[in-house]
């Protein structure tokens, strides 16, 4: 079954630039930064290395939708009109404004609340089901402002439970009670399924066949569970796909050939080379080194027939973001275009997914490390527990002095 990828300017409205710079700003105060650029974090592929570092850390791990990946942001409206307002922030860091988005406070009953300054990281994804119905769903995965509050230096447990506490359960809440309200909402907002990293022969056996029928799947993100949230690429967060289904980022620059005029050319007053854009191209990759600083990686290979099915998309090819995977024979192949990205994969992000296709780890090595993953978190909790039981009996009860040799009661 196909699964479309939803269309972000169908849902939302998009800023004018000095709006969007206005929001950048905004988010970035919020954040207390002062880069307005994209503020999420950004996976790095997974190698065999990292085997290993799931046995010494503990992570989540939730299937990887084929959807966009959004920011939304709970800002202040205009207090007379439309107090509350939602924008979704795209990899491109653009903004679009989301009509008929409300979240209500915890604990009002009048549902009339609503919540501010908050910031969640998440994707839209169309579920289609068997009946041919389809949803558009927000799934949030990591939230990392709530209120004007920053979650980012939090455990990614403790802020995934803070957003589902004081965001999404009374968002449910207002739902159960006004059920007719469901049709007038531009998409339903879900917190997105995590396991424990052990968990992977459930997530390949019984999660991802599931998810493959309503929405599609690519792959794995492991998250780890005690490391800050972190704008830009993410070391602690992994992105597992198949091996033959990594791909990198390039940006496309087509050389068409240089033909010298032929005497009929010359007959027709054409005297100097011309390019021949009847011909085939060279489809070079460029890879991103600094702002601006393309240098060209190698080439991608293209057959006469997919040539042909390129120029009937009948859209601008030259100078585009397209995605390619690898092939048996090492040729870097077309597999789609990335409309929703400005910029192509910067060359440490290549480096990192030359090693994980180099590295290969199949859905069987995954497997087999899972008992290892399993005993080494059980342990660390035992270890974290012991801990905490032993600080404990160490405290004296409360109200009781416990120094300068006076006597505690117990000890009378």
């Amino acid at each position: 079954m196909g699964h479309s990828v939803p269309d972000l300017d169908a849902i939302g409205i998009k800023a004018d630039p000095d709006l969007t710079e206005q929001f950048r700003r905004e988010v970035a105060d919020l954040l207390k930064r002062n880069n307005p650029n994209f503020p999420g974090a950004q996976p790095v592929s997974f190698a065999a290395k990292h085997l290993l570092e799931l046995q010494k850390e503990d992570y989540f791990v939730c299937e990887k939708t084929d959807g966009i990946r959004c920011l939304m942001y709970f800002a202040h409206g205009d207090p007379q009109t439309n107090p509350e307002i939602h924008y979704l922030i795209d990899r491109k860091n653009d903004y679009r404004f989301v009509p008929g988005l409300h979240f209500p406070l915890p604990d009002d009953e009048t549902f009339q609340s609503f919540h501010v300054e908050t910031l969640v990281d998440g994707e839209l994804v169309n579920d289609t089901y068997e009946d041919g119905s389809t949803q558009l769903k927000y799934l949030v995965f990591d939230c990392m402002v709530l209120d004007g509050v920053s979650m980012m230096h939090r455990t990614l447990d403790k802020r995934l439970a803070y957003f589902k506490e004081k965001v999404l359960k009374p968002y449910n809440a207002l739902y159960k009670r006004f059920p007719e309200e469901k049709q007038h909402r531009p998409f339903a907002v879900e917190d997105k399924s995590i396991q424990f990293s052990y968990g992977i022969e459930m997530m390949f056996r019984e999660i991802i066949p599931k998810v493959k029928k309503i929405h599609g799947n690519d792959g794995l993100i492991f998250t780890c569970r005690s490391t800050p949230y972190k704008i830009g690429t993410d070391e602690h967060i992994l992105k597992w796909k198949p091996p033959a289904e990594n791909t990198i980022d390039f940006r496309m620059r087509l050389e068409f050939p240089l033909l010298e005029p032929d005497t009929d050319d010359e007959a027709d007053g054409i005297v100097e080379p011309y390019y021949d854009y009847d011909a085939m191209p060279t489809f070079h990759l460029f890879v991103l080194y600094n702002s601006g600083d393309y240098r060209l990686f190698g080439e991608m290979f293209v057959l006469q027939s997919e040539w042909e099915s390129l120029k009937a998309l009948q859209v601008p090819l030259d100078d585009t973001i397209v995605e390619c995977y690898q092939d048996n024979k090492g040729r870097w192949r077309y597999m789609r275009f990335r409309d929703d990205k400005k910029d192509a994969n910067h060359i440490t992000t290549v480096e990192k997914v030359l090693e994980s296709i180099q590295d290969g780890v199949t859905e069987e090595d995954l497997i087999r490390a899972a008992p290892a993953i399993k005993t080494a978190w059980k342990k660390r909790q035992a270890l974290e527990q012991s801990s905490a039981n032993e600080r404990r009996h160490n405290q004296p009860p409360p109200g009781v002095p416990n120094g300068n040799g006076v006597k505690r009661k117990f000890e009378e």
